[in-house]
């Protein structure tokens, strides 16, 4: 029986960005041999790092993080991959992306006084 291991930022950042071998590696045997676990909270510390500390573009986060998703288990998944999509192709923060995606996908009431977040959801 395979154990659950929940990731950390840390653990996602060296897998997908594989700028450290031995790490990688690390992070991959859990992949390939537990079921792994991540959160929507670490997540969201995953984009804020790939993108004010390694500048990297909202479509390439998006991208990475998705595929990422493919390979362990998140309770918020189909809200997670929501989010990821308005974060590539809008420009509002990523905590807002996933308020965002809460409205869309769970058909929850979002009460914010964020413009850019009001006029996203009256879509």
């Amino acid at each position: 029986m395979k154990s659950m291991v929940i990731f950390d930022t840390n653990m996602i950042l060296r897998y997908i960005l594989n700028d450290d071998r031995d790490m990688a590696d690390k992070a991959e045997a859990y992949i390939n041999n537990d079921d792994v676990f991540v959160t929507l909270e670490v997540i969201a510390e995953v984009v804020y790092v790939l993108n004010g500390v390694y500048q990297m573009n909202r479509a390439k986060i998006a991208e990475a993080i998705t595929l990422f998703l493919g390979l362990v288990d998140c309770k918020e998944k189909a809200v997670l991959q929501f989010a990821l999509n308005a974060y590539a192709n809008h420009s509002l923060d990523f905590v807002d992306c996933v308020l965002y995606a809460y409205n869309k996908i769970r058909r929850i009431e979002i009460a914010t006084f964020d413009k850019k977040l009001l006029r996203l959801l009256a879509n």
